[in-house]
């Protein structure tokens, strides 16, 4: 939707160019997930040597020389840390956010040392895994997601990242989640498509929708006598004929998906009233193709 936007926006006519960017841009996705995964691991690290310094100074204190050391031996945050999943991950996309930037780091961490759930933790020394899971799955959506210093690194770092954010926090909020103890292969990094067709299927509804455009437009301008084509929301035009290719051109795509996931997006970057505009188009739309025969979805429970 945003790709095809800029592109009515630019007054581009480069498919080839706005498709490179569309998957360089799905690309970045990965780079973001990484990053706040390494996040994780750095802020352990951070801490690790925090206290080693403390125990090393001069007039180091009781406390200091013998600290709670249950943040550091989180068993999650170790696990992550010596995950060769994510390790890899790291290496194979060069992902080093962290070392050029480890102001942020400092600003995690005492964010995370500042907060209830931090001290409620620190209450005993003893690690329990559920007890260490249920803490960071707690620190990361209550500190660190939602910190805006973070917000603005990342807003600043790349700025494809802004709507991906929310995506990422929760797949790592769920993976973190479902971590069980003792099995190694409990955390493994997520991939970015489901397999080959996933990936194909960016391609091919950026492309069917620029190629059609018009006659995918002629498929709803009989259909809203009380708007001025003109006056309705460039947004919703767009995923308007981006649903209706997705019905006529998408055989294995259930319309009620389609229709869910474009009211989603609507009510996310369009009016106030775009949701309800879309679904009553929609709606008669797919009850007129069903009548011609025009919806022909294939498999069980596609209708």
């Amino acid at each position: 939707m945003q790709s095809i936007y800029a592109m009515h926006q630019n007054g581009s006519d480069s498919i080839e160019k706005d498709e490179k960017f569309l998957l360089y841009s799905i690309e970045n996705i990965q780079d973001l997930y990484l990053t706040l995964l390494a996040a994780l691991v750095e802020i352990r690290k951070k801490e690790v040597v925090f206290l080693q310094k403390s125990a090393d100074k001069h007039l180091a204190t009781k406390e200091e020389k013998n600290p709670n050391k249950k943040f550091v031996n989180n068993a999650i945050l170790e696990l992550l840390e010596e995950n060769n999943s994510l390790s890899i991950a790291l290496q194979d996309r060069k992902i080093n956010t962290w070392n050029l930037n480890d102001d942020y780091i400092t600003i995690l961490l005492n964010a995370i040392k500042g907060s209830d759930l931090y001290a409620n933790y620190m209450r005993n020394n003893t690690n329990t895994f559920e007890e260490d899971k249920e803490f960071i799955a707690s620190i990361y959506m209550e500190v660190i997601a939602p910190n805006e210093k973070l917000y603005e690194y990342l807003e600043d770092n790349k700025l494809t990242w802004i709507d991906d954010i929310p995506l990422v926090n929760t797949e790592i909020i769920k993976q973190l989640k479902a971590i069980k103890n003792g099995k190694e292969d409990s955390f493994r990094v997520s991939r970015l498509y489901k397999d080959t067709e996933d990936k194909e299927y960016v391609s091919n509804l950026f492309r069917k929708t620029i190629l059609n455009e018009k006659e995918l437009a002629k498929e709803f301008e009989d259909k809203t006598p009380n708007w001025d084509m003109e006056r309705i929301a460039e947004i919703d035009t767009i995923l308007l004929k981006m649903a209706i290719c997705e019905f006529l051109k998408f055989p294995s795509i259930p319309t009620k998906v389609t229709i869910n996931e474009y009211l989603e997006i609507a009510k996310e970057y369009s009016t106030p009233k775009s949701s309800i505009f879309i679904n009553g188009i929609l709606d008669n739309l797919v009850k007129e193709l069903e009548q011609n025969k025009r919806l022909l979805k294939t498999g069980r429970g596609l209708m």
